[in-house]
């Protein structure tokens, strides 16, 4: 028996004999994350077949390091219930994949797999959540780690190594289109649920890769993967203690981000990988690399493959993901661009974690009935979240409203009847059946109304033929619920780039997700005017929020008689607001992130520093929420509670 098959030593132990037994090549591949794992099958009813390119891969790597995204459905891996991995497949399609992969490595090395999961499992039948930024909305850390550990369950029942969380990222700009990826602007709060989510998942079974590192949330204007210009003391007190909590807990893995830092690509950042990261934080995992993001170092090698993978290893990148960079490390080796001590070091990473994990005794999974996770009553944390996110804004005392009035009720708008708009990005199809839409939640709770639809406008385009009839439907009317916001939705008709970003089309319904970013937070397309026609009909109106970012809505806030504002509320979202509405459940969530007035204020965050002092009995104009108050200073403290900061100034003119 060689050392490296002794069980009875340290993963450690193992993977340093193993190592020296490894050539060049090999250790390359143990490297390389570069296939999109939904591209690598076909499917025919209940039997998979391997693809050319992936046979190709594992011959030109000698085996194969890791594998992202293999469960992955959406309309960017164009997989569905017919042509993907439904959970009770999932089995069969894993161990063909590790045995092919074992059986063409020499020393049967099995592949770890990663896989999305920012709000939920993105896979066919896949246990959602609401959106992070509704995580933060509800205030609850000790919600949150059981709804990841729902979460984490599935993924390990179905072979998962590595889940990959936005955990890290911290609003900055809501005109960035990322935003409902973070759980706010403040980073304690995101600190205390990032542990969460890692101690969720991690109880399943299941490894954290964190994302991202560092500071992506910091844009330029809010554009995506735009530099962040910031200097050091702020990198450390907002960026970087999310990512300090997430060591503790036990993050395994880490995705370094796109952006850069003081003129450094995140990837090529050997102070923030090695010195930050290592040394200063202690992170002894895995640094993963983010979608083709090490391709992009072409900026600065003049697109020389080699020379891109060896700066990314030699700024502390581990392993890659879908990059045609890293298996380019032989060449960089025999170049001198890289050594191979620094790749060994990767390396013996990797090997050490597939020991740890038992992959090598333990390389395949049992072929049984899986748990089915949809199922609210079972596995409620989904929706309870949900209830606890919602976030009462006003309330005239329109709320809550009656069940057993036989009122007559319009609900109107874009996010009334509009399931995917519920769900966030990275989502997967739903089967039918699964999911409550803000019309059905109102027609299942308030069962003695007459519940009527109108769609009104769509989210973004500015056609307003619809208007009348919603205007007609109000007037008819006893109350109003004006369902409005935002969507993320891909499924319809997005098209993409590389790493997966929507690339944003003329008739595309999707105003937030990645690659979505907006020069403008007020409501996209016709929203402000179905609003307006809506309220020259007099009659009450409870205006219902979905979104992925917080939006400049003054005068809807002002017209309305009450305002619930709901951050993606997942598949069960309508049944919440629903309960909400009607007082059956109690809209305690909190705002995580500032809403701004207009654009034009932009960025706005709580704990911005003043650039001058602020004394008492000053006049100051604060944004509370979407109201802009002229205050009055009463005392002034640098630090303060909640409580005690609103006993610091005393309002003397609202606008």
């Amino acid at each position: 028996m060689e050392a490296y098959q002794n069980t009875a030593l340290s993963p450690e132990e193992r993977a340093k004999d193993l190592l020296g037994r490894m050539t060049l090549k090999e250790k390359v591949g143990q490297l390389n994350q570069r296939l999109y794992g939904f591209r690598i099958y076909e499917r025919q009813g209940e039997e998979f077949t391997l693809t050319d390119e992936f046979k190709e891969e594992v011959e030109r790597m000698g085996g194969l390091g890791g594998l992202y995204g293999l469960y992955r459905a959406d309309p960017w891996a164009d997989k569905d219930e017919k042509t993907g991995i439904v959970p009770e497949l999932s089995a069969k399609a894993y161990n063909m994949v590790q045995h092919y992969v074992m059986e063409h490595s020499r020393f049967g090395i099995p592949m770890m797999m990663s896989s999305e999961c920012p709000h939920g499992h993105q896979a066919l039948d896949g246990y959602l959540l609401p959106v992070n930024l509704g995580m933060g909305a509800a205030w609850n850390p000790k919600l949150v780690e059981e709804g990841f550990k729902v979460v984490g369950e599935q993924q390990k029942e179905m072979g998962v190594d590595f889940a990959l969380v936005s955990m890290l990222d911290i609003l900055r700009d809501p005109r960035w289109g990322r935003g409902h990826e973070t759980y706010g602007e403040d980073p304690y709060l995101t600190s205390r649920l990032g542990v969460r989510f890692v101690k969720g998942c991690a109880s399943a079974g299941l490894e954290v890769v964190a994302k991202h590192f560092c500071a992506q949330g910091e844009t330029t204007g809010g554009v995506n993967a735009s530099a962040a210009r910031i200097g050091e003391r702020e990198l450390r007190e907002i960026h970087l203690p999310a990512m300090k909590e997430a060591v503790k807990a036990g993050a395994t893995g880490v995705m370094a981000a796109y952006n850069e830092i003081d003129g450094v690509p995140c990837h090529a950042n050997e102070w923030l990988l090695k010195d930050v990261l290592r040394e200063g934080l202690g992170f002894d995992g895995i640094v993963m690399a983010d979608g083709v993001a090490i391709d992009r170092l072409d900026m600065l090698t003049g697109h020389d493959k080699a020379a891109n993978g060896a700066y990314a290893l030699n700024a502390g990148v581990d392993v890659s993901l879908w990059d045609d960079s890293f298996p380019h490390l032989e060449e960089a080796v025999e170049r001198g661009l890289v050594s191979e001590e620094t790749l060994d070091k990767a390396v013996l990473r990797v090997l050490e974690l597939k020991f740890a994990r038992g992959l090598f005794e333990h390389p395949y999974l049992e072929e049984k009935p899986l748990t089915e996770y949809n199922v609210p009553k079972t596995f409620p944390q989904s929706l309870e979240i949900a209830r606890q996110s919602a976030v009462l804004l006003k309330n005239n005392g329109v709320l809550p409203l009656k069940k057993e009035k036989k009122l007559r009720v319009a609900v109107i708008g874009p996010n009334a009847d509009a399931l995917y708009q519920q769900l966030g990005d990275y989502t997967p199809p739903l089967r039918d059946g699964v999911g409550v839409t803000v019309l059905d939640g109102i027609r299942n709770e308030f069962k003695n109304a007459d519940v009527r639809y109108a769609l009104g406008c769509t989210i973004c385009d500015d056609d307003t033929s619809g208007i009348a009839e919603a205007e007609k439907l109000a007037e008819e009317s006893d109350l109003v619920i004006l369902a409005l916001g935002g969507s993320s939705s891909r499924f319809a008709g997005a098209e993409f780039d590389t790493n997966g970003a929507a690339i944003v089309g003329t008739k595309l319904q999707m105003d937030c997700g990645e690659g979505v970013d907006t020069s403008d937070v007020r409501l996209p397309g016709a929203q402000n005017e179905l609003a307006n026609a809506v309220f020259e009909s007099g009659k009450p109106v409870v205006t219902v929020l979905i979104s992925g970012r917080p939006h400049a809505i003054p005068e809807i806030a002002e017209k309305s008689d009450a305002v619930l504002w709901s951050f993606y509320p997942g598949p069960w979202g309508g049944t919440a607001i629903a309960e909400v509405l009607s007082g059956a459940a109690d809209p305690c969530g909190c705002l995580p992130v500032s809403v701004p007035r207009t654009t034009g204020q932009l960025p706005v965050y709580y704990n911005a520093r003043a650039s001058y002092d602020v004394k008492v009995d000053d006049v100051i104009e604060l944004t509370l929420g979407a109201r802009t108050v002229k205050a009055r200073v009463v005392s002034v403290n640098e630090y303060a509670k909640k409580d005690e900061a609103a006993m610091m100034y005393e309002i003397i003119e609202e606008k």
